[in-house]
């Protein structure tokens, strides 16, 4: 369980409604979950409650309900907490290892990023709470008591799971919203609570597989539990990339980073274009198609152009390697870093056109982007 930063739009699963305003996805993972624990919990209600195997499944698939209830309830303390102090929530999607509360933008301030972090395992707890409530208070070797207790069991766990103090978990949250407010440097306080969050992968990891051996943990769910600790694994460097992505937005440049642009007549052969080009463009610039009035129609994709055979360039109008203007996202010249990032991950693409009012006064590559975010990471240009 956890809450996301920013990111690009993208297709989270089968969305099923609303839930207080806030859309709900399933993920295609929640029928392995779905199954995995309906299967196991019925072999378990059958041997302790004598169940037929009909009614062992029906139990089973009872359980796999209320324990996705607790989880979308410990979403939704995230979600709500976070719309109680002004921040978007684009939704939340429950899948295989839990589920993930997706936010439109970062808490502005360490207290808002902690009371958003704890609000989820609070609800977990609240729900562990009523649920040893009820199990203790129902009679013992009854359906109703091991429902009780394997939702008391799962809510408390996970509620202290997530408090563990390492990104992608609410802990982490809560240890980056700390260290933020300690360095007053939100980028450091990431890649720092990312760090932990490896830790805490590794560490998950190494019980497990000791429980297991010990026989404490069923090997059936080894398989799962090593999945938690390199989804953990993976999360936390997610966040230790994003700290660093963040931290080098303020050098983004967008007129240093715009690529010129060469302009040739709709209908010129490929061949001549590629000739004109070569010969009086400027270096690096991209091919711009217009019409008999100046105005630009279209852009050369250098891929299409490079996959026409030599022979038949010479035959083969430059519009055919070209893509319309109207499909490519654009990207206003004066914005600042943070704004081009932003309108880069609403609209990804490969391509951007820089104008200035109707003009178009150049392309934004998006690999000349990533070289300033991630000057490290090798690029395919």
């Amino acid at each position: 369980m956890e809450s996301r930063p920013p990111a690009p739009r993208r297709r989270t699963g089968l969305t099923v409604g609303r839930v207080f305003g806030v859309p709900l996805h399933l993920n295609v993972s929640m029928l392995l979950l779905t199954l995995l624990v309906t299967v196991t919990y019925a072999e378990f209600a059958r041997d302790r409650l004598g169940l037929s195997p009909l009614g062992g499944y029906l139990i089973g698939l009872g359980f796999v309900v209320s324990l996705l209830g607790s989880v979308l309830l410990h979403e939704l303390g995230h979600a709500l907490t976070a719309r109680r102090y002004g921040i978007g929530v684009r939704g939340i999607t429950l899948e295989l290892l839990g589920g993930y509360t997706e936010m439109e933008r970062d808490a502005p301030t360490p207290r808002v990023e902690l009371l958003v972090a704890l609000a989820g395992p609070a609800v977990s707890a609240v729900l562990g709470g009523i649920a040893v409530a009820a199990t203790l208070a129902t009679p013992d070797h009854t359906l109703a008591r091991q429902l009780a207790l394997q939702l008391a069991l799962s809510n408390v766990i996970v509620a202290v799971f997530n408090v563990l103090p390492g990104l992608p978990l609410d802990g982490g949250r809560a240890l980056r919203a700390v260290l933020w407010r300690i360095t007053r440097d939100r980028h450091r306080a990431t890649e720092a609570a990312g760090w932990v969050g490896r830790a805490v992968a590794v560490g998950t990891a190494a019980l497990v597989v000791l429980l297991t051996v010990q026989r404490i943990l069923a090997p059936l769910a080894l398989p799962l539990m090593l999945l938690v600790a390199v989804t953990l694994w993976r999360g936390a460097g997610q966040s230790i990339r994003y700290a660093r992505i963040s931290r080098r937005v303020p050098l983004i440049d967008l007129p240093r980073l715009t690529r010129p642009v060469f302009a040739v007549p709709t209908g010129t052969p490929l061949a001549e274009a590629q000739r004109r080009h070569a010969v009086d463009g400027p270096p690096a610039s991209a091919v711009l198609v217009v019409d008999g009035t100046g105005r630009p129609v279209a852009l050369v994709d250098p891929a299409a152009a490079d996959a026409v055979p030599p022979d038949r360039r010479p035959w083969l109008a430059v519009d055919a390697v070209a893509r319309s203007l109207a499909a490519l996202p654009t990207l206003p010249h004066d914005l600042d870093g943070e704004r081009v990032l932003a309108a880069v991950q609403a609209h990804p693409g490969a391509r951007f056109l820089v104008t200035a009012g109707e003009d178009v006064v150049g392309v934004l590559h998006i690999a000349d982007l990533a070289q300033v975010l991630e000057p490290t990471r090798k690029m395919n240009r």
